[in-house]
């Protein structure tokens, strides 16, 4: 959401749309700490977080390494932009040229999509995310969480004309990201695995019937690659997914549309949010690993 934000801040400012520069100020603050936020995120679920550090040494063939670099420099670039906003005088010289910045967030907005993005992408034994789209999709989902976010943040600091002017495209990009959403899980539910007990075995000619999981008890095997959860809570999950994610935003989108107050654009995010953690969740429940053939599942 902060990348899409800040894009979309990007684009106004070189399109020459006016913008108050309260509000950018504002705007450019929430992206720089939603971005600090997201990056200090990242170090919690590290064994030895003090070895963070040694994430971008596989730089060469990883894209989380990739992202580790990409995604400083984005929020270095959005804290600059800042910067430039709240200094003059002797001090503004010594600054890139605030319109040189602008091209900078899309250019390293557009990279830390790729490179998030591509994380799940190239993991080729994962078909659910080994797939084109997952690049597309990461990148329009978050410029339309961006949209939102932006869309309220005018709406509530007053700028009427900036908020519904944002309304049209938040739609577009709300609708697209719901399309290309759907269109991935009926995908997945269509694919079947490549890997079956005989082809693990070798067994071709053989009958073969799991009696059992792979282990009697608990281990990293069952845990790490599992969600655990029932079909109905995922079923749940999905409907949360539709209805919060995309439907209630693309309605209240098309209600300011038609005429009623900006104030709905707040409403649309709130209800958005819960939906975005509903569709990540689910993106990763989505992903069958071949090792839950022999883990997880009992004949």
């Amino acid at each position: 959401a902060a990348q899409g934000m800040a894009v979309l801040l990007a684009l106004c400012t070189l399109l020459g749309v006016p913008l108050a520069p309260a509000l950018v100020s504002g705007a450019l603050l929430l992206a720089l700490v939603m971005l600090l936020v997201g990056l200090g995120a990242s170090f919690l679920h590290l064994g030895h977080p003090l070895r963070a550090w040694r994430a971008v040494a596989m730089w060469r063939t990883s894209w989380l390494s990739r992202e580790v670099i990409v995604l400083p420099a984005f929020i270095a670039v959005v804290g600059l932009w800042w910067l430039t906003l709240q200094l003059s005088g002797p001090l503004a010289p010594w600054l890139p040229l605030p319109p040189l910045l602008p091209w900078l967030v899309l250019a390293l907005a557009a990279l830390l999509w790729l490179c998030t993005a591509m994380i799940y992408a190239c993991i080729r034994f994962i078909a659910e995310w080994a797939h084109p789209i997952t690049v597309a999709y990461y990148g329009l989902t978050g410029l339309a969480s961006g949209a939102l976010l932006f869309g309220a943040g005018a709406a509530l600091a007053g700028e009427t004309d900036l908020a519904r002017g944002l309304v049209p495209l938040a739609t577009v990009l709300v609708l697209g990201a719901w399309a290309l959403r759907v269109i991935t899980l009926h995908r997945n539910q269509g694919l079947k695995p490549k890997s079956t007990l005989r082809s693990a075995t070798g067994l071709a000619g053989t009958p073969l019937v799991q009696k059992s999981m792979g282990m009697s008890a608990g281990s990293f095997n069952t845990r790490e690659f599992f969600h655990g959860a029932s079909a109905a809570a995922v079923r749940h999950v999905r409907l949360g997914l539709h209805g919060l994610c995309f439907a209630l935003p693309a309605l209240l989108l098309l209600a300011v549309w038609a005429g009623a107050p900006t104030a709905l654009l707040a409403l649309a995010l709130l209800v958005h949010v819960p939906g975005l953690l509903a569709e990540r969740w689910l993106f990763f429940a989505q992903a069958r690993h071949p090792q839950n053939l022999y883990y997880q599942q009992v004949s």
